[in-house]
């Protein structure tokens, strides 16, 4: 690809918002740490600087040798990236009399200037700097100002180099997007050809040239992410491609025989193995939620090699990885603070020896539905919510017994199918149901129980790394509780998760 766009990352919490933005315009781009700037630039016709939590007057600030990049292709500076680009070029930075946060007006836009193409006075941005641009470099023209902040952007003159101190990749930033097109469209003439159907073109035929006659094995975990890499790969190489699907005991009701028979019809060759009872026993006595995953993952690690030893002369290991966990392990100040360990079995042991492709690992979330929307793939299956990969085991707080999956499938059916039935599912990013490890007092007919306490769950979000908790209906809230109360033995009780994320987190554990 020709018509990339190189986004240079100073550690700011908006830079996968960046990528996500520019994709959304149908051109592809790439995310690598500022101090990593690649050696060819050939294949890019764009460069936009981050912002960062850095200020450029301290010791500790990013500074990359833009001698290859500055005068000779299209930079965009945003925030940090526009003071990076003053500071180190004549201009001046200093701490700013108010820290401008949040919702500006500009105030001032320079005429018929191309960056700000349909862009009018007035208009809305986001601020987030506590340093002001005090003085430009020499030569250097204001392009735009806010009440509070004189030079909110410029450009550096005979050059495509273009600097603003808000962030067009943020909701609030009302001509963002138009900001982000002028720039990468009409002043970089990017080509605006990254599609979901070139994508899957390109995709398919490099798989081809990768793995030849090769043979690979894929975990199918049911999800959105494993099933578009296995359409993908069945387009590549057909047979070849050898399938396992895992019953862990701990997916939702009926799943895995619906998915199974979904994945068959879609010409997939898969192989199911129902090893739950394998999983329970690893699970047996465990309460703490990293000593679970360590013990779903160690007895995926046992059954997925037990099954890809069946197959002879398997060369690669096949994963659904994507974009934001590539991001997460380059990022520039390393793999973030360990929250939880990731849901999904992060790869193989080494003894199995074999090499590794991930045909999704440049795309986001959103990218690959539409990607797996492209080829065809069932609505109902792409609109799936997440699902965690130890399953229900980090839903049942406290230790995991066979009982306890049985109450918690069953109060889980009914709140998802609920949704689906009031026409809330696809309204909402993820839902599911938590057993609490409480029983509560209640009475039903004449008697008294003593009976568990589940949680529903539901949020809305585009990536999981926030989420707000979805507002549903207190009509549909109350039928569901009298749904589950009535039909679920062995709970009396039903509460609502009203926590966003942060503080709180998707999953309880």
């Amino acid at each position: 690809m020709q018509n990339n766009v190189l986004i240079l990352d100073f550690g700011s919490q908006y830079t996968q918002l960046i990528a996500r933005r520019v994709r959304e315009l149908n051109i592809y781009c790439e995310i690598h740490p500022f101090h990593k700037v690649p050696e060819d630039l050939s294949s890019f016709k764009a460069v936009i600087l981050s912002g960062s939590p850095l200020s450029v007057r301290s010791d500790e600030a990013a500074h990359p040798d833009l001698s290859k990049i500055k005068g000779i292709l299209p930079v965009l500076g945003v925030c940090y990236g526009a003071q990076y680009l003053a500071h180190f070029n004549g201009g001046s930075v200093a701490p700013s009399n108010i820290r401008e946060y949040g919702r500006a007006k500009l105030s001032m836009i320079k005429d018929k200037e191309p960056l700000f193409a349909s862009i009018a006075e007035g208009t809305q941005v986001w601020m987030s700097h506590s340093d002001t641009i005090a003085s430009l470099p020499e030569g250097a023209v204001r392009l735009a100002s806010t009440p509070d902040v004189l030079n909110a952007a410029y450009r550096f003159k005979d050059e495509d180099t273009y600097a603003i101190q808000f962030h067009p990749e943020v909701y609030h930033t009302t001509d963002g997007k138009q900001l982000l097109e002028n720039f990468l469209v009409h002043i970089a003439g990017v080509a605006q050809s990254w599609t979901p159907a070139a994508f899957v073109d390109t995709t398919v035929d490099g798989l081809k040239e990768q793995l030849g006659d090769d043979k690979v094995v894929l975990g199918l975990s049911g999800g959105v992410d494993s099933t578009v890499a296995a359409i993908l790969l069945h387009k590549a190489i057909g047979k070849n491609l050898y399938c396992i699907f895992v019953n862990n005991g701990l997916l939702r009701k009926n799943e895995f025989d619906e998915v199974l028979a979904q994945y068959k019809d879609m010409g997939l060759n898969v192989k199911g193995v129902d090893a739950s009872a394998r999983f329970l026993n690893a699970l047996k006595d465990i309460s703490d939620p990293e000593a679970k995953r360590k013990a779903i993952g160690n007895a995926f690690i046992e059954v997925f090699d037990d099954e890809a030893h069946q197959v002879t002369n398997v060369n690669w290991l096949a994963q659904g990885t994507i974009y934001p966990d590539v991001i997460e392990s380059v990022s520039v100040n390393g793999p973030s603070v360990t929250i939880k360990s990731h849901h999904n079995v992060g790869g193989l042991p080494d003894f199995m020896k074999l090499k590794v492709v991930e045909p999704l690992r440049m795309l986001f979330k959103d990218e690959v539905r539409r990607v797996g929307a492209e080829m065809g793939i069932d609505k109902k299956l792409l609109g799936r919510h997440p699902f965690p990969g130890p399953g229900l085991a980090i839903r049942i707080l406290g230790d995991i017994t066979a009982e306890k999956v049985r109450i918690l499938q069953e109060v889980d059916a009914i709140f998802i199918e609920g949704l689906r039935k009031w026409d809330l599912y696809d309204k909402v990013w993820q839902a599911g149901a938590i057993l609490l490890p409480v029983n509560s007092v209640g009475v039903m007919g004449d008697e008294r129980t003593y009976e568990k306490v589940v949680a529903l769950r539901a949020v809305e979000s585009t990536d999981g790394m926030t989420a707000d908790w979805v507002n549903l209906p207190y009509e549909f809230l109350q039928e569901t509780s009298n749904y589950i109360i009535n039909r679920v033995k062995g709970v009396n009780r039903v509460v609502y998760d009203i926590s966003s994320k942060p503080p709180a987190t998707i999953e309880w554990e």
